[in-house]
């Protein structure tokens, strides 16, 4: 059974940092592409970033040059570093297979940014 499991979320100030980490309980290295995704209340989900199979990343506009997403296959995780959060950074994350799958939605972690 595949399970995904997100941590790290926290309360920050804006302009703060934290690394979001996503362990998987399946191999990962050669077979996924992985992204994070984010939620707030009352809007859809929506995609943040892409690390590929070969490490190759994709952002969304409003996180670029802010967050970075990459890989340890040895430890089959997944990390989100985020950098100078913002208020509107706020929401629970979650990961998942990119692009993602129903079934392997986990209960996220959430990220507060608030002064």
């Amino acid at each position: 059974q595949v399970q995904l499991v997100e941590s790290g979320g926290g309360l920050l100030q804006p302009g703060g940092s934290l690394t979001l980490s996503c362990r998987a309980s399946v191999r990962i290295a050669s077979r996924n592409d992985m992204g994070w995704y984010r939620r707030v209340p009352s809007k859809e989900r929506e995609w943040v970033a892409l690390v590929t199979i070969g490490r190759n990343t994709t952002y969304v506009d409003s996180v670029k040059g802010r967050f970075t997403i990459y890989r340890d296959n040895a430890k089959n995780t997944v990390y989100l570093q985020m950098n100078s959060l913002k208020p509107e950074d706020a929401a629970v994350y979650y990961c998942n297979f990119y692009p993602p799958l129903d079934r392997y939605w986990g209960q996220g972690t959430q990220v507060t940014v608030s002064s």
